[in-house]
């Protein structure tokens, strides 16, 4: 059996599947998808685009911190859109997080995501030290 951890936060909505909120293997920090899930009540953000990037990015945040890291340590994400013509608002949240880093990334556009999000992103991340 590999040897990884196991990552959880309760600052980010729990797993609704047979999955992991992340692991960790060695120095690499493997983030599931988050969708726009408020921890706690699991209502789904979805007044606006904008909206439910930003409660993704504040659930990734919450694992990133549970694993040791932050969006500085993030070396790739994977966007996922139900709608292309929803990248630019999604991109401008996504800057306002990232800031000056610019992990390396893909931005797809699939017909459904989970609990009818609109948006659902995944990270890798690297913890130093």
């Amino acid at each position: 059996m590999a040897d990884f951890e196991i990552i959880r936060s309760p600052q980010a909505p729990e797993a609704i599947g047979p999955y992991q909120q992340a692991l960790a293997y060695g120095n690499l920090v493997f983030c599931s998808g988050q969708i726009p899930l408020v921890p706690g009540t699991k209502d789904l953000v979805s007044e606006s685009i904008e909206a439910a990037t930003r409660q993704v990015l504040c659930n990734v945040r919450a694992v990133l911190a549970a694993a040791g890291c932050g969006f500085p340590d993030v070396i790739k994400a994977t966007v996922f859109l139900i709608d292309l013509n929803d990248f630019q608002g999604m991109n401008g949240v996504f800057s306002e997080f990232f800031g000056a880093h610019k992990p390396a990334r893909s931005t797809v556009q699939v017909a459904k995501l989970p609990a009818g999000a609109r948006v659902e992103i995944e990270v890798v991340a690297v913890r130093r030290g």
